[in-house]
């Protein structure tokens, strides 16, 4: 595929002068790629064979870097060493908006070879072996969505990301006319992501002023993961060379938020698509998703601003239901045939994508081995239903997750602990933080 090479081809490059630098990255708690940019001789001859190291910190840190309390695999009483960055050179890729680099993903190691049972891709990968099991793969596609804003990032950094000037004055939600208007932009993404490996379907607006979606083709579960990190890092990236910038937060104002809509389908070994091929394992998966969702929603909503997105009306769901092309439900099924697949519509675009992929294979899982009967679709408004309600507040999906024997069951308890302090930082910061809502409303008046 263009945009992916092997290691021979990398030394042939590195060798003529093609490629000066190697980025080994890896996907954080929160979704963001962390690592390291390499000389390519070094990587050759020190890293290829041998990996490289991090600090484990960075798997115990919150969004802003800091060092928090409550982690077994990382403290100060531990000493915060090392991890291992093993690369996995299947993922070796150009990265054409730096000139003279490729990216290579890595799976996280301790020093003795044993996996870090925490990193994201690792927990997706445990979830993927169980399908494995079965002679089963799943696969998947994301639809992030974004905000593209005029101003730098420096700039948005000044004015405290507020009163930023959009890239449209209006809802362009398919308005070719709209979306014209920030089309170098879009087409830059969208050329340098063909030249990294992926495969592009589309661009579009959306409702929030200054909003779009690049649609990527799906693929196995593992490598859509991939390529969604890799998009994501480099869309900011290219906005900053263009001196923009874009925003994947899930609500980052009263408007539409951005969604992470993901599509997931089962097939087998020799490519056969489970769910049309078998109905009954099609329900029971779905029927999975509609009893856990609940208590995994905190993998689908990591963050406090996750859950503002889910208003009545706004497209992002409230209702735990599922439909046939419904988008007022939680689960939407759509495609036909082999294309038969579901769309949870829960995620938005600040979504860990390894694991809310893990999530929705668990609870697909558990409805298949509980042989799980699925309720009747939801047909009309499920804003109005008296379906059960998606969790409003971390504080909620972060106890739904803790006494959920299904996710320690699939997970392990070293990996929902770990999350579970992961939310349980979110909320001890948020709770002492002073907001502009407060000061407005307090400053004076009270």
């Amino acid at each position: 595929m263009a945009g992916r090479l092997d290691l021979e081809q990398l030394r042939i490059e590195i060798a003529d002068g093609t490629i000066d630098t190697v980025v080994l990255g890896f996907t954080d708690m929160q979704g963001r790629l962390q690592g390291k940019r390499l000389s390519a001789e070094y990587f050759l001859s020190d890293v290829v064979g041998h990996a490289a190291e991090g600090c484990n910190y960075l798997l115990a840190v919150d969004v802003e870097m800091n060092t928090v309390d409550g982690y077994a695999m990382s403290s100060w009483s531990t000493g915060y060493g090392d991890f291992v960055l093993q690369p996995d050179f299947s993922t070796l890729h150009r990265i054409p908006w730096h000139p003279g680099s490729v990216g290579v993903l890595a799976d996280l190691e301790w020093l003795d070879g044993t996996p870090v049972v925490a990193s994201p891709r690792q927990i997706l990968r445990k979830q993927a072996d169980r399908l494995a099991e079965r002679g089963w793969k799943a696969y998947a596609g994301t639809e992030l969505e974004f905000v593209v804003y005029k101003d730098s990032y420096e700039e948005a950094w000044n004015a405290g990301y507020r009163n930023l000037t959009p890239a449209n004055q209006y809802n362009v939600d398919y308005s070719l006319l709209g979306t014209a208007r920030i089309e170098p932009l879009l087409r830059r993404i969208r050329l340098a992501m063909t030249g990294a490996g992926l495969t592009v379907e589309s661009a579009k607006g959306e409702c929030n002023p200054g909003q779009h979606e690049i649609a990527f083709l799906y693929d196995e579960v593992t490598a859509a993961c991939d390529h969604h990190v890799i998009y994501k890092n480099g869309a900011k990236e290219i906005a900053a060379q263009d001196g923009v910038s874009l925003t994947f937060m899930a609500k980052v104002n009263e408007r539409e938020g951005n969604s992470c809509h993901i599509h997931m389908s089962v097939r087998g070994t020799d490519g056969s698509p489970v769910f049309a091929d078998s109905p009954a394992v099609f329900d029971q998966f779905l029927a999975g998703q509609l009893k856990y969702l609940r208590e995994l929603t905190l993998l689908f909503a990591p963050n406090i601003n996750s859950y503002k997105r889910y208003a009545d009306g706004s497209f992002a769901p409230t209702a735990i239901a599922w439909g046939h092309d419904n988008r007022t439900c939680a689960l939407r099924v759509v495609g036909h045939g082999s294309g038969l697949r579901f769309e949870n519509r829960v995620p938005g675009a600040d979504v860990n994508p390894y694991l809310a992929s893990a999530a929705m294979i668990v609870a697909g899982l558990a409805g298949v081995e509980e042989e799980l009967e699925l309720e009747p679709e939801l047909v009309g408004n499920a804003y109005t239903s008296d379906a059960p309600r998606v969790p409003t507040t971390l504080r909620a999906a972060r106890e739904a997750f803790a006494s959920s024997s299904l996710a320690r069951t699939a997970f392990g308890n070293d990996v929902v602990d770990h999350y579970l302090n992961a939310a349980d930082v979110e909320l001890k910061a948020f709770d002492a933080a002073v907001t502009d809502w407060e000061l407005r409303r307090g400053f004076e008046r009270l």
